[in-house]
């Protein structure tokens, strides 16, 4: 069974030092997972690096931990975000979740003139740490040493990103192409771009091929909106390393 993963301060700890797990996270480690002194245990400090070794005093609410190994997350040339519109209930925390534990960098809340979910500015924050929550929580199950960031972009916001990025692509049904390897920049940022349910309205769909980016298919039917961002990233993922 591979080692469970806390998120905490490690700073510079290496082999012989002793990292705490403490706070919510502490609590956690300590009452909800049970460590038990002299388990192995992963602590990553969510920006890429992580310690793991053995627990060697727990309390109700803290884990202390002594560094055996300092690991770190592989570079990838690539930096991949995924636009996602807002979509109905646990089918969004389900998104969020699944791209997570695929190794997305960021992933960035759209407010889509179709969207049927709307956040006013008091839910706007709510929800938003409700997609942080899931992400940080993926990324300890998937036993990533990143937790991808979450933001939200206007859909002016976004077409001004797009015309920076070094590659950009929109999951679309009126595309007539796939994916290609050679769609796909060596290095950079590449965009991701997923409608709601109602889909992207062609206003939309300008602004965003007008800054650059490309419109694709990633299947042969409409997938959901909850399932598009998942087989998309997927394949971007493995066509960047043909």
């Amino acid at each position: 069974m591979s080692n469970p993963c806390f998120i905490a301060e490690i700073g510079d700890a290496g082999p012989g030092d002793i990292v705490e797990i403490t706070g919510s996270e502490g609590h956690h480690a300590a009452t909800v997972r049970r460590i038990e002194v002299g388990e192995s245990v992963l602590v990553t400090d969510g920006h890429g690096t992580a310690v793991r070794g053995p627990a060697v005093e727990v309390s109700r609410s803290a884990v202390r931990v002594e560094v055996v190994d300092r690991l770190s997350s592989p570079d990838h040339p690539i930096r991949w975000v995924a636009v996602q519109a807002l979509i109905k209930g646990p089918r969004a925390d389900l998104v969020v979740e699944t791209l997570t534990e695929l190794g997305v960098d960021e992933i960035i809340a759209w407010q889509a003139s179709r969207s049927i979910v709307r956040w006013g500015a008091e839910k706007r924050e709510k929800a938003l740490d409700r997609w942080r929550s899931t992400a940080r929580e993926a990324t300890k199950q998937s036993r990533r040493f990143r937790v991808p960031t979450v933001t939200m972009a206007s859909t002016a916001q976004l077409r001004s990103r797009i015309s920076t990025a070094q590659g950009a692509f929109v999951l679309h049904e009126s595309a007539t192409d796939p994916i290609r390897p050679s769609d796909l920049p060596a290095s950079g940022e590449v965009i991701m771009v997923v409608g709601p349910e109602g889909g992207i309205t062609p206003e939309e769909l300008s602004a965003f091929t007008e800054a650059g980016a490309v419109p694709v298919l990633v299947a042969d039917a409409v997938l959901r909106a909850s399932t598009a961002p998942v087989v998309g990233l997927a394949q971007l993922q493995a066509l960047s390393q043909l």
